[in-house]
Order: C-alpha cells, then sequence, then structure tokens
C-alpha cells in the first residue's frame, strides 16, 4: 500500500511523516494541458457523478477539504482521490480535482500525538500565506528579454508595414526614391509599430516559414557588464509578439499580437517559446540580523541589468541576474538581495528576487520584497 492510501485511511501522523521527503521548491518539468500549466498529468475522464472542482490561484488540499468535507484535516482522503498528484504541495491552477467522495469522519482516525516539532504549516501543506503562488506574471516573462552573445544573428527580421505606403503621391516626384531615416523611410506615416498593425518578414516558403507561426520580436540593447567591470554579453529587450497569418515564396505577411513597446522595422525575431509563470511559496526573507557571511558572496550572482532601464529599483522591478542554466538557476529559485558593508562589517539584507525565466549565461527574475533601495551590482545568495 502506498504512503497516500496508509495516510488516508490510517493516521493523519503517517502522511505528517511523508511530506518530510517533499521538495520545498515546486517541481520543475511543466507542461501545458489544454490552456493551463501543471507538472502532473490530470485524468481526461471521471466516474458517473463524480462533483469536480477547478483548482484555481490560492487552493490548497487543506483549504478544500475544509470547504468540501467541513473538516480540513481530511486533506489526506483528498489526496487519495486524485493519486495524479505526486506531491500535496503543489497543485496546478486549472488542473481537475475530485472532491465527491465518502470521508472517514477525522475522529476515526485514531488520536495522533504530533510531537512537539510538529506544526500548522506541515499540516497546512502550505495553506494561509504559504499557498503556492505565482512569482509573477506572463508580461514579466514575455516583455522582457536575455543576456545574449554581443553580436547575435536572427534568422528574419522585420522588413516594413502597411504604413510605408500610405502617404500620398506628390505630383512630379513619382520617380524620386525614397529617402532612408533613422527608423526607415521617411515618408512613412508611422513608425512606432503596436498591436494589431501588419507587417512584412524578410522570409517565406523558401525560408520555412508557415502561416500561425509565432515570433518574439527582439531588439538588441547595451552591453553589460559585472561589478568587477568584465564583460558579461549584450542585453536584448523583448519588444512584442507577431504571427504569421500568410507566406510567399520569399516574404510573409503578419500581425503583431502583443506589443511590449514601440515595434520599428529592423528588429529582429526569434521563434516564440511559451513559458510557465513559476510559483513558489512565500516565507518571511531572511532577518537582516542573521545575513550570509561575507564569504559566501564571493562567488555569487549579482543584478546585471533591470528592464527599461531603471536605476532605482524595490519591489515588483522585473531584473537579470548573471547566473543561468549554465549555473543550475531553475524558474522558482528566490535569491535573498546583499549589499557589501563598510570593511568589518556584515552584508546588509536588501530584499529578495524570484527567479522567472531562465537562459544559458543569464536569467530573468523579479524583486518580491525590498528593505531598501536596490541596485545594479548587488549581491544574491540561495535561499
Amino acid at each position: 500500500m502506498t504512503p497516500r492510501k496508509v495516510c488516508a485511511l490510517v493516521t493523519v501522523a503517517c502522511a505528517m511523516v511523508s511530506l518530510a521527503a517533499f521538495a520545498q521548491s515546486p517541481p520543475r518539468d511543466l507542461h501545458l494541458v489544454d490552456d493551463h500549466w501543471t507538472a502532473w498529468h490530470p485524468p481526461m475522464e471521471f466516474p458517473p457523478g463524480a462533483q469536480i472542482h477547478t483548482i484555481v490561484v490560492g487552493d490548497t488540499l487543506w483549504d478544500l477539504s475544509g470547504e468540501f468535507y467541513g473538516d480540513p484535516y481530511l486533506w489526506p482522503q483528498l489526496w487519495e482521490q486524485n493519486q495524479y498528484i505526486e506531491d500535496a504541495h503543489w497543485i496546478y491552477p486549472g488542473d481537475p480535482l475530485v472532491v465527491s467522495v465518502e470521508v472517514v469522519p477525522v475522529e476515526e482516525l485514531g488520536a495522533v500525538d504530533l510531537g512537539d516539532d510538529s506544526s500548522d504549516e506541515r499540516l497546512r501543506l502550505g495553506s494561509g500565506a504559504t499557498a503556492p503562488q505565482p512569482l509573477g506574471s506572463e508580461d514579466d516573462i514575455y516583455c522582457s528579454g536575455y543576456v545574449g552573445e554581443l553580436d547575435e544573428e536572427f534568422g528574419y527580421h522585420l522588413t516594413g508595414s502597411e504604413y510605408q505606403a500610405m502617404s500620398p503621391a506628390v505630383s512630379g516626384q513619382a520617380n524620386i526614391e525614397s529617402s532612408e531615416g533613422l527608423y526607415g523611410p521617411v515618408d512613412t506615416v508611422k513608425v512606432d509599430l503596436s498591436f494589431g498593425d501588419i507587417v512584412y518578414v524578410d522570409g517565406g516558403r523558401a525560408g520555412g516559414l508557415s502561416a500561425g507561426q509565432q515570433f518574439t520580436i527582439v531588439r538588441p540593447a547595451q552591453k553589460l557588464h559585472e561589478h568587477t567591470g568584465e564583460l558579461a554579453g549584450r542585453l536584448y529587450r523583448y519588444q512584442g509578439r507577431l504571427r504569421v497569418l500568410s507566406v510567399q515564396e520569399e516574404t510573409a505577411i503578419a500581425e503583431i499580437v502583443d506589443a511590449c513597446d514601440a515595434i520599428k522595422v529592423g528588429d529582429g525575431l526569434k521563434p516564440f517559446v511559451p513559458e510557465p509563470v513559476p510559483l513558489g511559496r512565500r516565507v518571511g526573507q531572511i532577518p537582516p540580523n542573521d545575513p550570509a557571511p561575507i564569504e559566501a558572496l564571493g562567488q555569487s550572482a549579482e543584478i546585471l541589468a533591470a528592464k527599461d532601464n531603471t536605476v532605482s529599483l524595490g519591489q515588483d522591478h522585473v531584473v537579470f541576474i548573471d547566473h543561468g542554466e549554465e549555473d543550475g538557476v531553475v524558474p522558482g529559485d528566490i535569491y535573498t538581495i546583499y549589499r557589501k558593508n563598510s570593511e568589518g562589517f556584515p552584508p546588509i539584507v536588501l530584499g529578495e528576487l524570484a527567479v522567472l525565466s531562465v537562459h544559458q549565461r543569464a536569467s530573468v527574475a523579479k524583486i518580491l520584497e525590498s528593505r531598501y533601495t536596490i541596485y545594479i551590482g548587488d549581491l544574491l545568495d540561495l535561499k
């Protein structure tokens, strides 16, 4: 019999013990099921007459047991009826939950001595303030960017828009070639492109394009350096997203379906890859009287840049950090933000941030809390 069955049918104490082995960070292998992200493989069919609850943000098995069974301590029986959930700490908005089951009253499970080391947090599986919550939003990811090589090549570019043919023809000037300005032809009626605009791509059937493909619109930005002065790479900003409507042999017509900032002719294109927003169970940040030792920050990650070139950073700002996939970073990792103190004094705890999206050499993160103003170059320690 599995630990879950023993816990559901015999004693709550067993469930408490089995939870000790569960990971405190979320599962990493998320995938799309219908229209939502999940780590599990929910069933597609249910017993006749079963009552189904669709999980929403903030739900926990503890809270749902209280709602449907009248007693949150019966959460092991709810878990038993939904065995596709491999870790009761992590349930995902959009997943179905069978809640119409016959439950055993908690009194019949026997009195349980949980010992001095028991806690409400262990019983509630992350209820209340520690329930798994999204650590950011889709815009934080899809409107951020990445740190790459200095001169990356893009397979496709925006080569024009409908607005470049909207200027009226001037009599006697029909044979005069259009002049190129900083952003494109000077006779265009709209330079900053946005949601819904029709644009042209320098690739077609011959280049492997097909209708329905989506691309992230990318623009190279500034070079980035570590606080030591070492070159870290170039920042590439996401400007928005487009969808190919139709293709010709050498060109394609596309529509801008999302705009983070002004999009311009000449911007590069990368294939759009959907990413889930990582979940996390929030706990209090490191107290200021218990910082990491300064020695632990010698080779630590640091904040490289901020979205929109913001200088003074605080809660909810999106930033880029100089550790990525090659450093073992995964979405959902939480770091404490530090600043080195004067000689002989311990580091200062500034706040904490969560990693939202990971690339090879750097990652996108969001500041969750800040005690003081945070700046580029502040150091990070994995919590």
